[in-house]
């Protein structure tokens, strides 16, 4: 492949780069730093050692860690019978079903939690139901969401990121070469043993950049614990961290730890992946794996995964019923149905602006994303630069950073931006106006699924059309604008779309950045309205969540038809 010089815009746009990176993702972690090793000028490890001596803390790092880790293994028990039996047999309506497996990804558990506490409450509808039928004593409810919650936010996260682990690990499995299997099995393997010997070695790269993810995600998930009122996890205290930051340097030493963990997880994960080969005989080959199924079994396997579908659409449908609920006490459904939720929402003026703003954070967002991503990954894959891998490894930096600790490091880094420049007044400062810093941090955090989908477009791209444009007297931007953007638009409109979708329903960035009720987006107001004594309130909240759930919903059924099963790649650490 021919491969362009450097010219004079494209070291303009890494500088340009440079400097953004540097002010929006390196600034507010070194200053993190600074603050948890002290202030001053000294440096102290007395801040880490007040947090591991402190009981509440360890059991926060505690819950969080158990809450992560069971979400993986149960996720991975979910997936791994699922995932086997939807890439061997070929039946009627696999590729729908497959579809509808991906439907919890529609919302977040940070909404979910508004509907799980409704079934699932010492007398929410689940136990209402059973004591009505006579097979529980009202007097002694089953504790279903058990240990202050714990127990429900498990299930939340289960219900609401297997799908990722299964888009890895149905791609892994589709790729194993038959033929192993087979001689596996001619030697005598089979059943659990084959699995284990063959299989889970062959698709482990798969599960394990799919289980990082999941591990992740649960571990910083702040909505959920919010919403049941869990408080000891290390997100919520970092959120109450924010009210005293200037008081209390735990707060700093407690983002950090989050900071190095993740960051060790990712570092991790691609050293094991780069480290071991697991290639296998070409896609085509492994078209024999499939066995066609009996109307018997397709039967099943409808069953089975409608079954799934059922338990991890729960939450959904009591969200959407709450919706609609006019009143909701102490009965296993509504008491009486209105559309009068939906009227608040969007007549509302705090509940309809959060709407308005979410679309323009996500918006702008999204196509600030589109620019720096394809700009990145045309530098990577059509110009030899000097330093390609420290360009690819920053732009997939911020999937290492959650969005907890990114927008703690806004808030602490530029709540004192009158020490920077005046100008600087209230465009930076979160408590004056967070709109600049919500668009950055939603940008930053999602710069690496444009990236990823532009930079495997151009891959997927032939150069000798643009060499031929060149040949013919056109610009590289003439060329990239005509020939090049053109060829891989599905890949930028799925990127994009997914950029825009999951920004709507950002939790973290907006619980902490959104401090003034005018600027909320839609997270925000929700948690705001579920905080209210207003008996219509969780309602109100739950109508919110069903406009964000249908946008969202909306955005992954387009982003999902552009790019098919290659959606999955967006997922790996």
């Amino acid at each position: 492949m021919k491969r362009h010089d450097l010219s004079p815009w494209t070291i303009a746009f890494l500088a340009l780069l440079a400097l953004l990176f540097a002010a929006f993702l390196f600034y507010p972690v070194s200053f993190m730093l600074r603050r948890a090793f002290g202030a001053e000028g000294e440096f102290t490890l007395k801040y880490f050692v007040i947090l591991l001596e402190s009981p509440l803390q360890r059991q926060a790092i505690f819950n969080s860690c158990a809450l992560a880790t069971l979400t993986v293994i149960f996720c991975s028990l979910l997936v791994f019978p699922l995932a086997h039996l939807l890439t061997r047999w070929s039946f009627t309506g696999r590729s729908l079903l497959t579809s509808l497996l991906l439907v919890p990804m529609i919302m977040p558990p940070f909404v979910g939690a508004i509907g799980l506490k409704q079934l699932l409450a010492r007398y929410g509808s689940l136990n209402l139901g059973l004591i009505k039928l006579g097979l529980m004593d009202a007097a002694h409810p089953v504790d279903w969401l058990g240990a202050g919650g714990f127990w429900g936010i498990v299930i939340l996260q289960v219900m609401n990121l297997y799908p990722i682990l299964f888009l890895n690990v149905s791609a892994a499995m589709a790729n194993v070469d038959p033929t192993l299997r087979e001689s596996a099995a001619n030697l005598g393997a089979s059943g659990w043993r084959l699995f284990r010997t063959v299989t889970l070695p062959l698709i482990a790269p798969g599960w394990f950049a799919g289980a990082i993810i999941v591990w992740i995600w649960a571990f910083t998930d702040l909505g959920t614990p919010l919403i049941t009122g869990f408080n000891r996890v290390v997100p919520v205290q970092i959120f109450d961290a924010v009210n005293d930051l200037n008081t209390n340097p735990q707060g700093y030493a407690l983002v950090l730890f989050v900071l190095l963990l993740t960051v060790t997880l990712f570092v991790t994960s691609k050293r094991i992946l780069a480290g071991r080969s697991h290639a296998t005989i070409a896609r085509g080959h492994t078209a024999g794996a499939e066995q066609k199924a009996s109307p018997r079994q397709t039967v099943l396997l409808w069953a089975v995964g409608l079954v799934v579908i059922g338990f991890a659409l729960t939450p959904h449908v009591s969200v959407i019923m709450a919706s609609f609920a006019g009143r909701w006490f102490f009965s296993v459904l509504p008491n009486s149905f209105t559309t009068a939720n939906y009227g608040e929402v969007f007549g509302h003026g705090l509940t309809g602006s959060s709407i308005r703003n979410s679309l323009f954070y996500s918006s702008v967002s999204a196509l600030i994303d589109l620019v720096l991503g394809v700009l990145i990954a045309w530098l990577l894959t059509r110009k030899k630069l000097p330093f390609a891998g420290v360009l690819d490894a920053l732009a997939m930096l911020p999937l290492a950073l959650p969005g907890l600790v990114l927008a703690f490091g806004y808030f602490a880094g530029f709540d004192v931006n009158e020490k920077l420049h005046p100008l600087l007044d209230g465009m930076l400062d979160p408590r004056t106006n967070p709109t600049f810093l919500l668009i950055v941090s939603y940008s930053v955090r999602r710069l690496p699924y444009i990236v990823r989908s532009a930079y495997a477009g151009f891959q997927q791209t032939s150069v000798v059309l643009e060499e031929a444009s060149a040949n013919l007297g056109a610009s590289p931007l003439r060329t990239l604008r005509r020939i090049t953007l053109p060829l891989v638009a599905a890949n930028l409109v799925a990127g994009c779309i997914l950029t825009f979708s999951f920004a709507m329903l950002e939790v973290s960035d907006s619980l902490i950045l959104a401090q003034r009720d005018q600027f909320f987006p839609i997270t925000k107001q929700i948690w705001q309205l579920m905080g209210r004594i207003d008996p219509s309130a969780p309602f109100i909240a739950s109508a919110l969540g069903v406009v964000g759930m249908a946008i969202l919903t909306a955005s992954l059924l387009i982003a999902g038809k552009l790019m098919g099963k290659k959606m999955g790649q967006l997922f790996r650490a």
